[in-house]
């Protein structure tokens, strides 16, 4: 009897859901309150920066930096179809390559075949630069699209400024944490790919076996490499999509406050 897959909850991002139902991690469930784990990642002074920004609260009257009152204001609506539109330059070039006019680099998927000898230990490699450097490409375009909404949040003043400089906050405090654990994302990857990699030798060891010419380990046949390099793509889109959370829920609360006229 097959054992099912475990899920992950409904509520957790893309990519852990990605990870959990392909099994290259355990569904964890939620057994602490958000706040108190929070408290766990932060050190000192971290958790002091944080505090202040809770307390001081949203001063209506107090006025805004000139850098920000120079900054023209954009309706909610068009706001949202930037973010649409880079989230989908975004994912096009994971998929496909980056579409012109985009201003992303060309980021190209390995070719689908592998070097003679093969060696497991070094077969990954490229896939493995071809993910770092998409990682930096979402990193960029996602960090700066956040700054520009949570800007149109600050030029709204009040609880939506307050919001804005709550995040910058948690952007600043995070980013670390985050970057450390979108790299084992890769990590898993690899051990994937590498378990496939061996097996499909063994396989060919053992045609070699029953045959007098054989074709080379990299001839005889892609189709356990395919399921792999889609994956890498899938892993790179939940991770958008990851990223792009913290942008979405700012802009939640900007069309919710703000009406688009």
């Amino acid at each position: 009897m097959t054992r099912p897959l475990p899920r992950a909850h409904f509520n957790s991002s893309p990519l852990v859901r990605f990870l959990t139902e392909n099994a290259m991690m355990e569904a964890v469930q939620a057994t602490e309150d958000v706040g108190h784990k929070l408290g766990d990642w932060l050190n000192f002074r971290q958790a002091i920066a944080l505090q202040s920004v809770l307390q001081a609260g949203p001063n209506p009257t107090e006025p805004l930096p000139a850098h920000l009152q120079r900054a023209a204001p954009i309706k909610p609506g068009a706001l949202a179809n930037h973010v649409d539109k880079v989230r989908a330059q975004l994912a096009e070039s994971i998929t496909q390559g980056a579409p012109a006019g985009s201003g992303l680099a060309l980021i190209q998927m390995p070719a689908a075949e592998l070097d003679e000898p093969i060696d497991p230990k070094t077969a990954f490699a490229p896939y493995r630069r071809f993910h770092a450097a998409h990682q930096r490409q979402m990193e960029t375009s996602v960090r700066s699209l956040r700054a520009s909404v949570r800007l149109q949040l600050t030029k709204r003043g009040g609880r939506l400024q307050q919001l804005a400089t709550l995040d910058a906050a948690f952007e600043n405090i995070l980013s670390e944490r985050e970057a450390l654990l979108l790299g084992k994302v890769s990590k898993m990857l690899e051990k994937r790919f590498v378990q496939a990699l061996k097996l499909h030798l063994k396989q060919h060891n053992e045609a070699v076996l029953d045959t007098d010419s054989p074709p080379s380990a990299s001839q005889q046949g892609l189709s356990w490499l395919m399921p792999h390099r889609q994956a890498l793509r899938t892993a790179l889109l939940a991770e958008l999509d990851t990223r792009l959370q913290p942008t979405l829920g700012l802009l939640e609360a900007l069309t919710s406050e703000t009406p688009d006229t």
